[in-house]
Formats: structure tokens, sequence, C-alpha cells
């Protein structure tokens, strides 16, 4: 049995680990009765954590929001994948937390035992990053948190939003994920007036506070959000566009290529058709090789007649006899 001062740190550690405990699970977990539970409740609550407690079947204890961050107990793994992880975004890989996440990992470097300082200082020596060809847009931290937890709870959101001509409107919706592409992210959501599945530029949102009234999750869009989001986020930046034959199954295919690649749509059992695009037919070409199967192209002709020329230059790069 752990003593006092040791079991209050892991009940600490077991709250900050799940957002829900019955009693009973803590107690098993720090192998104590219930009755000791809600004394060690007490006196996190007496040290200033606030611990919420519900009652009935369903009931249990939750640690709120307090006053001042609580100190995070983490064990050698998170340690490091936060490290890692803070590195990585002090990197400029999601713009505009840059200095917030240089701060938070000087401070947990501070605390970190030798031994995990080793292993994240070699992550970090030994791996370099390839510099993205352009900067991307600045995203707000807060407006990430907000419309986080507005998924989360599934309550309604209301946003002032910046289309890409430069006009504003505000927008109603009920958000289900935050995606990443690249260096930006993206709101997919319900839009309430139009009645459909949206997507939104997040540095471009403003959200309103408060948000709205709670509403029932929705199904998914088909292939689920970050597919959802990757089909329309390259659409609308294809300049060519193709819808190819391909002799096998949707579901071969379907693995062979990312999301963001296009659409595959069953025909029967042994074929089916990919509908894609790209800025340019050398793209496209690449796409078509990574197949790996037999398929028939007619459109666009700039295709046509790059996948020709690639056929010919192949069929002399490989010489007979």
């Amino acid at each position: 049995m752990l003593e006092t001062s040791a079991r209050l740190l892991r009940l600490l550690s077991l709250l900050q680990a799940r957002r829900d405990w019955a009693g009973a699970a803590l107690a098993e977990r720090l192998q104590v009765s219930e009755r000791t539970v809600r004394r060690d409740i007490d006196r996190l609550r007496e040290l200033g954590y606030p611990v919420h407690a519900s009652r009935g079947t369903d009931g249990g204890y939750r640690l709120g929001a307090g006053a001042a961050m609580p100190p995070l107990l983490l064990d050698d793994e998170e340690a490091v994948a936060v490290a890692v992880g803070l590195r990585t975004a002090a990197g400029g890989t999601i713009t505009g937390i840059e200095e917030s996440s240089v701060r938070a990992l000087t401070k947990l470097e501070q605390v970190l035992p030798a031994r995990l300082r080793a292993r994240v200082n070699a992550l970090q020596t030994y791996t370099e990053p390839v510099p993205a060809d352009r900067p991307g847009p600045v995203v707000d931290p807060a407006v990430l948190t907000t419309l986080v937890a507005a998924c989360r709870d599934s309550e309604r959101l209301r946003f002032d939003y910046r289309a890409h001509d430069g006009t504003g409107a505000v927008r109603a919706v009920e958000p289900y994920r935050l995606v990443s592409w690249g260096r930006r992210w993206y709101l997919l959501a319900w839009d309430v007036d139009r009645q459909d599945w949206r997507t939104f530029r997040v540095d471009r949102i403003r959200p309103r506070t408060p948000t709205g009234p709670r509403f029932p999750p929705r199904d998914p869009p088909e292939g689920g959000a970050a597919a959802y989001v990757s089909r329309g986020v390259s659409a609308a930046a294809w300049r060519y566009r193709s819808r190819v034959l391909v002799y096998a199954p949707a579901e071969v295919v379907a693995e062979r290529i990312n999301p963001a690649v296009g659409v595959v749509e069953a025909l029967d059992d042994h074929t089916c058709v990919l509908n894609t695009g790209a800025d340019s037919v050398q793209t496209l070409a690449v796409y078509l090789g990574l197949l790996g199967v037999d398929f028939d192209v007619t459109e666009p002709p700039e295709l046509v007649e790059h996948l020709r020329t690639l056929a010919v230059r192949y069929g002399r790069a490989t010489p007979t006899g």
C-alpha cells in the first residue's frame, strides 16, 4: 500500500489521465478503500485542486479547471512525447505557437531527468526537418482551443468567417473535427444554414462567444474527417482532373493511394473508377504509376499525351537484345 504522500501524487496522476473516474475504480487502482479515496480527495481539495464529485450510479470524480495550472505528472514516455512535440511546434510546423512552445520546452527540459534529457537531445541532434516551400498562415492558439472544445462538447458555434475573396459572413455550424493539412488547419462542421458538411480555414475564423446549445452528434461524412477535408482542399486547387478506369477492386486501389489523391468508386468486384487531379500532369502520372495495376485514361488530353511520351521514353530506357 502506498504511503499517503505518494498515494496523493498517484491519485492526482490518475485524475489527470482521464476525464471521469468512479470511486470504486480509483480505489482499485490505488489498492485502498473507497473511504480512503474520499479522504484523499478532500486532501487534494485542501491543497487547491478543484476535484468535482457527482452522486448516483454514474457518479464519480473529475479534476476541474482551477485558478492556476496544477503540476503535471508524466511518466517517462509521456515526458519524451511532450518534449518532442514541443520541439516540433517550436520549429514552425504549427504556425503561431512557436514562442510559447519554446518557453514550455525550456521549463520541461529543466526538470527532465538526465536519462530523458539525453533521449530528447539525441532526437534534436540527429534529425533535420525539410524546410517548407512557403510559410503557412498564422493560427491563433486560442482559436484552436475554442474550436476543439466545441467539437468535444458538441456545442453549436457561431463565428465570423473571411472567404477567399475577402468577403465576410457570420456562419453557424455544428463543429465535428479539426484537420491539419500541411501547414494549414481546417474545421470540418455541419453548416446549419446550408444543411450540409462544410470545410473552413481556421486562420479565417473568428469565434463568437459564448458557444451555443448542445447538439446530438452526427455520423461523419463518408471516409471520415481527414479524407473529406483532403478531397475538398485538393479539388479546389487542382488544375487538371481525370477520371481513370482501374482494373482492380476498389479496396485494393484505396489502400495504395492517399485520400488526398482522389476518390475511389467501385463499379463491380474487379473494377473501379479513380476520380483524381493535380496541379500538373507530371504529378498525375506519378499517382497512376503508384496503382501497380492496369488502367484506362481518356482525359484530360494533356495527361494522355504525357503518358504516351513517358511510354516511349521508358521504352528507349530499357532496350532489348
